[in-house]
C-alpha cells in the first residue's frame, strides 16, 4: 500500500527527512514513532501530496507520489486526520462532514449514510446539528477522524490522533482506531507516544529524521538484546551488590530501592546461580525473575545513540 525508497526532504541546509524507506502492506496499522521534530509531520505530508519531496520515491497503492497526474488519484484514496483539525466552526458536525463528501463526489444515499454510521460510531450523533465551535476538543478530534473517513478512504493517515487529550477522549479515539483496524483499513499513525503505538500498531517504526528500525513491537524490544535479572531484597544491601558486580561482571546493574536489575550475559541460565551468591552475601530474597526489555528501552537507546 505505501513504498517509500530513500525519500527525503530538506528546508534550505535542514534536513527534516533522510532517506526514509520503508512498506506498509495493505491492512496493516503501521505506528510511526519519534520524538518532536524527528520528521513525522513532514513524511506524511510528503505521502499525501500537501508537500514536494526533495529526493527518493515514494508510491501510494501503486501511484507515485510527486507524479502530477498520480496526485489527485493518491488523494482520492487517502484520508488525512492532521495535527490540526482545521474544521468549519459555524458550520454543524453534520455540515461540516457534508461539505467534505461533496468535495470527493459521494452520491447523496452514500454520503448520508457514512456520516450517520460515523456519527454514531464516534458517539456524536445527538451533537450533529451543533456547530462545530461549541465542540470540546476531543468532540472536535473525533469529528476530525470522521470527516477523514467519510469517503471511506482505502488508506488512513493520523498524526498525532490523541495529542492533548484528555484520558477519556484519547480511550475513545484508541478504540475507534481498533475497530477501523478490525475493517482491514490500512492506517499509518504517527505518534510520541509509546503505549498508544505498543498498543494499536501492528509493525513500528521509530524515525529521528533517519529510519533507525521497522519491526513488530515484540522484535523491537528484542533488539535491544536486553533481558535482565531482577531480584527483589527484603532491604538493600551493599554487600550484595558488591558480590554480585565482581562474580557476574554485569553489563548494567541498579538499585531501585531494594529492587536490584541486572544485565547479563544468558540471564535464564545463570538466574540461580545469581540467586545464590545473593543468599551467601547475606540477602534475604523476596522474588527473583528474568525480564525482558520494553518498546521503551529500545526507543531510548536508538533514539538517543543519534542524539
Amino acid at each position: 500500500m505505501i513504498e517509500t525508497d530513500s525519500l527525503t526532504k530538506r528546508f534550505g541546509n535542514v534536513t527534516a527527512v533522510d532517506g526514509v524507506s520503508l512498506n506498509v502492506s495493505e491492512g496493516e496499522v503501521f505506528g510511526f514513532l519519534g520524538p518532536n521534530g524527528a520528521g513525522k509531520t513532514t513524511t506524511v505530508r510528503m505521502l499525501c501530496c500537501l508537500i514536494s519531496k526533495t529526493s527518493g520515491e515514494a508510491r501510494i497503492g501503486g501511484y507515485r507520489v510527486g507524479n502530477e497526474a498520480d496526485s489527485l488519484k493518491i488523494r482520492k484514496m487517502i484520508g488525512l486526520v492532521p495535527d490540526n483539525v482545521g474544521l468549519y466552526e459555524s458550520l454543524s458536525a453534520y455540515r461540516n462532514l457534508e461539505v467534505y463528501a461533496k468535495l470527493y463526489g459521494s452520491s447523496d444515499a452514500r454520503m448520508k449514510e457514512n456520516i450517520q454510521r460515523l456519527l454514531v460510531m464516534l458517539g456524536l450523533w445527538e451533537k450533529k446539528d451543533d456547530a462545530t465551535g461549541t465542540f470540546s476538543k476531543g468532540m472536535k478530534q473525533k469529528l476530525a477522524i470522521a470527516r477523514a473517513l467519510v469517503h471511506d478512504p482505502q488508506l488512513l493517515f493520523m498524526d498525532e490522533p490523541t495529542a492533548n487529550l484528555d484520558p477519556e477522549a484519547a480511550k475513545t479515539v484508541r478504540d475507534f482506531i481498533i475497530d477501523l483496524k478490525k475493517e482491514r483499513r490500512t492506517i499509518f499513525l504517527n505518534t510520541h507516544n509509546l503505549d498508544e503505538a505498543q498498543r494499536i500498531c501492528d509493525r513500528i517504526a521509530i524515525l529521528n529524521t533517519k529510519l533507525m528500525a521497522t519491526g513488530t513491537p515484540s522484535e523491537l524490544e528484542k533488539m535491544v538484546g536486553s533481558r535482565k535479572v531482577v531480584i527483589v531484597l527484603e532491604e538493600a544491601s551493599d554487600a550484595v551488590r558488591e558480590v554480585l558486580e565482581e562474580q557476574f561482571k554485569p553489563l548494567e546493574i541498579s538499585y531501585d530501592g531494594a529492587r536490584l536489575t541486572m544485565l547479563v550475559d544468558e540471564p535464564d541460565k545463570r538466574l540461580p546461580d545469581i540467586v545464590s551468591a545473593a543468599v551467601r552475601a547475606g540477602g534475604r530474597i523476596t522474588a527473583a525473575s528474568v525480564v525482558g526489555s520494553t518498546l521503551e528501552d529500545t526507543y531510548l537507546r536508538l533514539v538517543r545513540r543519534e542524539a
